[in-house]
């Protein structure tokens, strides 16, 4: 779950199936009580109908909480400007380099590499609505300068910022895409 719209859509899944969570979070339903083998098939067939799954192993949690936490951070917060490796840690209790060794060996990709390709996203998404100019976007999403950012973002998806404002939208990935 990646956005305000994706929790919505899981929520709906449950309360029609007649369960009624504590929470819904991106990436984390909580239960008061374990489901039976019949309402995780049902919740299970429901989620993959819209292009969620239903995830049971601890890896795989830890993994979506990761990827949650960054997201949550980059996307949902007016100021993206934390370490994540305090973040994470603290957040999930655990040690950084264990995290980071467990992503990379899940995802083939390292944590600042899953960081840097959801700031490049969420730099698009300022990019296109207009709304502020290269250096406050920089300043905002906490690189040290507009080089930094314009180096970053050109590395990443083969255009400067400048060359992908013309060309737009199209040129957006879903997050959960990422």
């Amino acid at each position: 779950m990646v956005c305000p719209r994706c929790i919505s859509a899981v929520e709906k899944v449950f309360l029609d199936s007649d369960i009624h969570p504590l929470q819904i979070q991106l990436g984390e339903v909580t239960l008061s009580k374990a489901l039976n083998p019949n309402q995780i098939k049902l919740v299970q067939e429901k989620l993959e109908s819209l292009g969620f799954e239903l995830l049971d192993d601890n890896r795989t949690k830890q993994i979506e909480k990761i990827k949650a936490i960054i997201i949550q951070h980059i996307h949902h917060t007016d100021d993206a400007k934390f370490v994540f490796s305090k973040v994470l840690a603290n957040e999930l209790n655990k040690e950084y380099s264990q995290l980071s060794k467990l992503f990379s060996a899940t995802e083939g990709i390292t944590i600042e590499q899953f960081i840097i390709l959801q700031k490049i996203e969420k730099v698009k998404e300022l990019l296109i609505y207009n709304q502020m100019n290269l250096s406050e976007i920089a300043d905002k999403m906490g690189y040290s300068s507009v080089a930094h950012l314009s180096a970053q973002f050109k590395k990443t998806i083969g255009l400067t910022p400048s060359q992908f404002k013309t060309q737009g939208a199209p040129l957006r990935r879903s997050l959960d895409k990422l």
